[in-house]
């Protein structure tokens, strides 16, 4: 994450001019013996820089380097109108969520087929896909036609009461996730990525967490507002700490987890949330256990939830983060987007 905080205010204006009448039919992406491929190629992505796009058996392929959202959203408006059957995304978690951000208008409820090369710094998607870290674009190639096809849904992610289209992500967090992620970059620094930089930032998070005084950043917890929707119901919480504040809010699509990590509880689909409403020292030392799978009865009693929903509201005083990039404080919406087609090994 850059040390930028953006905004949705502009996405109605790049999304516009690639808009296509919506298809309300439902439709899943088919094997053709033939595919027409489109690959949109980061080259600011941490594992591509330097490099060049390796092309090795993808001659009839459109290939885009776009380095704006409003050159991704025109990349995307080409491969649509030459009809793409498959589309790699060559890049990180970021990449991604701008890249289905962007194809919302494009391919509304038609989209390709896809794939994602982990060219990120942490490539949480890709854990859950289930492909190799080395994944090459001539091996997703072949996948196309004998892999995996898996189907997630993203996270859509919209600001309450603003006309602001969706952002879909995979990995939306507030709270000490915010700091996480900063943390994050400076394990970046120091050269751990991908389920490595995710460890080493988890346990720093803990750390503060555990011997930080109250007033640290770490244990003071974030205003926030959390509820069920359509209904509005608030979301479970403890009796410890502000009634106001929780100290980390997580959700996500994803069914696995870098690391293993089961921060959600049992591997499932749909929309889930994890709550921590303060970060007691006593739970603090059992989540190590609770992540590797441990489910004691006190957990919700103690303070941290494991939660489904169709979809949540939250109401935030600091800003929050959708797949590494921060967001402004306010009022989100944050529900199931689409159901995509992914290619894996």
């Amino acid at each position: 994450m850059d040390r930028v905080i953006y905004n949705f205010d502009s996405l109605s204006q790049r999304q516009s001019a690639a808009t296509v009448p919506l298809r309300r039919s439902i439709y899943r992406a088919r094997r053709v013996p033939e595919p027409r491929i489109g690959i949109i190629y980061n080259p600011r992505s941490h594992r591509n820089k330097g490099q060049d796009l390796a092309c090795a058996g993808a001659d009839n392929a459109m290939v885009a380097q776009p380095r704006t959202r409003d050159e991704i959203a025109h990349a995307l408006a080409g491969f649509a109108r030459e009809g793409i059957d498959f589309l790699i995304i060559n890049g990180g978690d970021g990449t991604v969520r701008d890249v289905l951000t962007m194809g919302q208008a494009v391919f509304a409820d038609r989209w390709p087929a896809i794939a994602v090369l982990p060219k990120g710094k942490t490539n949480a998607l890709n854990v859950d896909l289930g492909a190799p870290a080395d994944w090459s674009l001539e091996a997703a190639l072949k996948a196309y036609a004998s892999g995996r096809r898996i189907l997630r849904r993203p996270l859509a992610v919209s600001r309450v009461d603003e006309d602001d289209p969706a952002m879909l992500g995979f990995i939306f967090g507030a709270g000490a996730f915010t700091l996480g992620i900063e943390a994050g970059q400076e394990a970046h620094s120091l050269g751990f990525f991908n389920s490595l930089a995710v460890g080493a930032t988890g346990a720093w998070g803990v750390l503060q967490a555990l011997f930080g005084t109250n007033g640290n950043k770490w244990r003071r917890g974030t205003q926030m507002d959390l509820r069920y929707l359509p209904g509005g119901a608030p979301l479970p919480r403890s009796k410890y700490g502000d009634p106001a504040r929780r100290s980390v809010m997580l959700a996500s699509t994803l069914e696995r987890m870098p690391m293993g990590i089961q921060l959600f509880g049992a591997p499932r689909s749909g929309l889930k949330v994890a709550v921590l409403d303060r970060p007691r020292r006593r739970l603090l030392a059992a989540l190590p256990a609770i992540f590797m799978g441990w489910r004691p009865r006190w957990l919700a009693e103690a303070g941290f939830h494991q939660l489904d929903a169709d979809a949540v509201a939250i109401d935030v005083a600091e800003p929050v983060i959708l797949d590494g990039e921060a967001f402004p404080a306010g009022r989100y919406r944050i529900e199931q987007g689409p159901e995509l087609t992914f290619i894996s090994v």
